[in-house]
């Protein structure tokens, strides 16, 4: 009787047990114009496989530079192929493991003035200040700066300039009036309240934002699981409906 009770005991507990035995977790450093994209890729991806995502935000030349220095990260999600690409020269990254998860795209965004098409209030200059990210640190501060250029309003306007540390600041810059309009990232500026001016792509360099694994996650199941996720029909439509393009 008691080996029967032990068994039926035993029987229940692995009845119990969660169905993911083996679940892990991964450590990511997400570029801040994907955060809001990449929390719901997280509960996605932990609904589906039972691996844990541990996220990091910020930009993208602050990740690299912490990487490189030994920063724990497995996978790093970058707003551009910059910064990929020089970990993979590093030899930090695991050969084969990069590609592209999103295209991003750059929008003018007030959250309370007008935002006119083709930018008319850049010409105007009817504003005190105008947030970007700062192009040392963040691409779409890369991609600000080239399209003021292109605009030949980079000189005239450079003085209302204010830099965030990274788009999600340059963004907070204009949601809190320090700035009355400001480029942000797309996905960013598409359920916030205002108006916006969705940048010709031809005005910037394309924004191929790169996924790698880095060595550090190499024989992590979780950080392999996150990244074959990333290329999954489910992860895609997410990406998509965020305001981002995938070819």
């Amino acid at each position: 009787m008691q080996t029967l009770r032990r068994s039926l005991l035993l029987a229940l507990t692995l009845l119990a047990a969660p169905a993911f035995a083996h679940a892990a977790e991964v450590k990511v450093a997400v570029a801040a114009n994907f955060t809001d994209t990449a929390k719901i890729l997280a509960i996605a991806f932990e609904k589906k496989t039972g691996h844990k995502v541990v996220q990091s935000f910020g930009a993208s030349g602050q990740f690299y530079t912490q990487i490189v220095n030994g920063a724990p990260f497995e996978v790093f999600l970058s707003a551009d192929a910059e910064r990929p690409v020089k970990l993979e020269a590093d030899g930090l990254t695991v050969p084969g493991s990069r590609f592209v998860y999103a295209y991003g795209k750059l929008v003018l965004w007030s959250a309370d003035r007008r935002v006119d098409a083709k930018g008319a209030i850049l010409f105007k200059g009817t504003f005190e200040k105008l947030a970007i990210a700062d192009p040392a640190a963040a691409p779409y501060g890369v991609a600000a700066v080239e399209t003021l250029k292109n605009m030949g309003l980079y000189e005239r306007l450079q003085p209302k300039i204010v830099k965030g540390g990274n788009i999600a600041q340059a963004f907070t810059f204009v949601s809190t009036g320090a700035a009355e309009i400001g480029f942000v990232a797309l996905a960013q500026a598409k359920t916030a309240q205002g108006s916006l001016w969705l940048v010709p792509q031809s005005y910037y360099t394309p924004i191929d934002q790169q996924a790698v694994l880095l060595k550090t996650g190499a024989n992590n199941p979780a950080a392999k699981a996150y990244l074959a996720f990333l290329k999954s029909p489910e992860a895609v439509k997410i990406i998509r409906t965020a305001g981002y393009d995938l070819k």
